[in-house]
């Protein structure tokens, strides 16, 4: 957001007319005290109005996949609330959106961001060797820094990683999961997208996890929904009836609106105890309807409203990037806290 005159007064803790007359070097102001607000105008990012237009437009492309999932509508809220801010200082941002994992898509979204004439990017990249070579042409050659959001991707050179730390996440449900179960039984995982770094991360962490620390409680497979509800259904009905002792299911993923229905078509005396993740409409109706137990939230919108203003500070300010992982919070949700 830009940083205002009152912004600083406040920060400075003096009038906004003492600031404007420092700022703009009209009146009478104390030496040290205008001094502090020049300083602490620097430090904000102040750009007085008509300095603004001088800059000329500033592009930002920003890159998402999986766009029809209920999930990305915290992600849209933070991205068209940065867009917002960001238009008050002349920097446009060009969104494309995939609803697919799909590398080869994401890479012609990505060249095209490039030929409109984007000065950064922020990424939800697809783990794949022809994104991983896009970023680092983009970084080294065409010096357009990258920031990835919600997804990351290893052996590139990109800015940082705004999102939840997945393989923690995945360390969290697992020991959720031994808690509900005693640490004995047998737990199905279902995931969405095997190409999807999140998936794959959550995934590994729990799994690893649950090796350590619960080596009673069996792990009967890994499998991919596509984060269909359909496919989830089907998941269920088809490896319960195969195995009918499970007492544990793991769904990283979308698709959650399936658990109920294979429920209920498997006229079960008791459920499995069931741990989903994101904070969606569907999935706060199930855990309050006692569908779930668990619900994990990764903070959706700021994970897509910071690594636009990152990509600012980097481009505009020349701020160096301090912290590579900027982690949201791992939040644990049940029926009594929602």
């Amino acid at each position: 957001m830009a940083v205002t005159i009152q912004d600083i007064a406040q920060r400075a803790g003096v009038s906004r007319g003492t600031v404007d007359r420092a700022l703009n070097n009209r009146g009478r102001v104390n030496p040290e005290v205008a001094a502090r607000i020049l300083k602490l105008a620097d430090e904000m990012g102040y750009v007085p109005k008509h300095r603004r237009a001088d800059k000329g437009i500033l592009k930002l492309g920003i890159v998402t996949q999986l766009s029809k999932s209920s999930f990305m509508l915290e992600v849209n809220r933070g991205i068209q609330k940065a867009r917002d801010e960001l238009s008050e200082l002349q920097i446009e941002v060009l969104l494309r959106e995939s609803v697919s994992v799909n590398a080869e898509e994401q890479l012609a979204a990505i060249d095209e961001l490039v030929a409109a004439g984007i000065q950064g990017l922020a990424l939800m990249p697809v783990d794949s060797e022809c994104i991983r070579e896009k970023i680092n042409e983009l970084t080294e050659e065409r010096k357009i820094p990258v920031v990835t959001f919600n997804s990351d991707i290893v052996g590139t050179r990109r800015s940082c990683f705004v999102g939840m730390d997945n393989r923690k996440s995945g360390q969290t449900a697992a020991g959720l999961m031994g808690m509900l179960t005693g640490g004995v039984g047998k737990v199905m995982v279902i995931t969405g997208f095997f190409g999807n770094n999140v998936n794959n991360s959550r995934v590994d962490g729990f799994v690893g996890e649950v090796k350590k620390s619960y080596p009673e409680l069996e792990v009967t497979g890994v499998q991919g929904s596509f984060d269909n509800d359909k496919e989830v259904e089907k998941i269920i009905v088809n490896t319960m009836m195969d195995i009918p002792d499970i007492n544990g299911l793991f769904v990283v993923s979308g698709g959650q609106e399936g658990i109920e229905r294979a429920f209920s078509s498997l006229n079960l005396k008791r459920r499995p105890f069931t741990i989903i993740y994101d904070l969606t409409p569907e999935n706060i109706d199930a855990l309050e309807r006692g569908v779930a137990d668990f619900l994990i939230d990764q903070d959706g919108y700021v994970q897509g409203y910071e690594p636009l203003h990152l990509l600012t500070d980097i481009i505009r300010r020349k701020n160096e990037i301090r912290e590579e992982y900027h982690f949201t919070d791992i939040n644990i949700k049940t029926k009594y806290n929602i």
